[in-house]
């Protein structure tokens, strides 16, 4: 069932690849998704018909140099400018805040671990209203964190979230609820995952994990993390685009 994202729910993703074309082909054929131009500055992503994101050129000339090929990840709020004064004052930093041709005003912001984040305020355009239960659709979002105890801080007093934190074996793994909406998880990274700076990740409803890993190897694809899954909630696997572009699928158990 689609519905309207509402102030402190992940409303967008916008995608930072090279060579968007194959981009938009691979991710067309693995996950469904179709496109519609946006005039001078890329693509944008729908699942059933739906609007879920934007895929731009890591190339482009609107894109600052430097950046890795990435998912970025976008917050609604009810004001970005008051936001961002909120994320200062709790130890993050905003890298800038502007209208986006009436359709919203957006903010750009890190955590005090590093990880990015944006903001979304509506203005003629809501963000997203897609059945996150569709194959494509963004249905979970994850930051792996160097300072577990600091981003749930962080986030927890940003967003007005609470924090469920649940042992797993050898993990902790923190569950950020918007009263009795799951909203987002929040883990520390480990030695044994390797050393890799903080992030967002997202995850994408797919109708079969194992077969979408599959496809994903034939399309040119790395599969970081092979099949597996997670109890009492589904199965999931890490993948890598051919170019360059780490996410995740899950197939859920409802």
């Amino acid at each position: 069932m689609k519905r309207m994202r509402k102030a402190g729910e992940f409303c967008w993703i916008n995608m930072l690849t090279p060579q968007p074309d194959a981009a938009r082909d691979f991710f067309g054929k693995l996950l469904g998704w179709t496109y519609f131009e946006m005039p001078g500055l890329g693509h944008g992503i729908k699942v059933g018909g739906e609007d879920i994101g934007g895929l731009f050129d890591l190339n482009g000339p609107q894109t600052p140099p430097g950046l890795p090929p990435h998912i970025g990840v976008m917050v609604k709020v009810d004001s970005v400018d008051a936001t961002c004064e909120k994320v200062k004052a709790l130890g993050g930093s905003v890298k800038m805040a502007f209208d986006i041709m009436g359709n919203l005003r957006m903010g750009s912001c890190v955590d005090p671990t590093g990880g990015h984040f944006d903001l979304w305020e509506p203005k003629q355009k809501h963000g997203t209203e897609v059945d996150s239960h569709l194959h494509g659709a963004p249905c979970w979002f994850e930051t792996l964190t160097s300072d577990a105890d600091r981003a749930t801080k962080f986030y927890t007093e940003l967003f007005g979230w609470q924090a469920d934190v649940k042992s797993m074996p050898g993990y902790q793994y923190t569950v950020l609820n918007q009263g009795d909406m799951q909203v987002a998880g929040l883990m520390q990274i480990s030695p044994e995952m390797g050393s890799f700076p903080s992030h967002w990740g997202v995850y994408f409803t797919v109708n079969d994990t194992d077969a979408t890993a599959e496809l994903a190897a034939k399309l040119g694809g790395n599969i970081c993390l092979a099949p597996r899954d997670i109890p009492n909630v589904g199965r999931f696997a890490g993948i890598k685009s051919p170019q360059g572009v780490l996410f995740y699928v899950l197939k859920m158990i409802c």
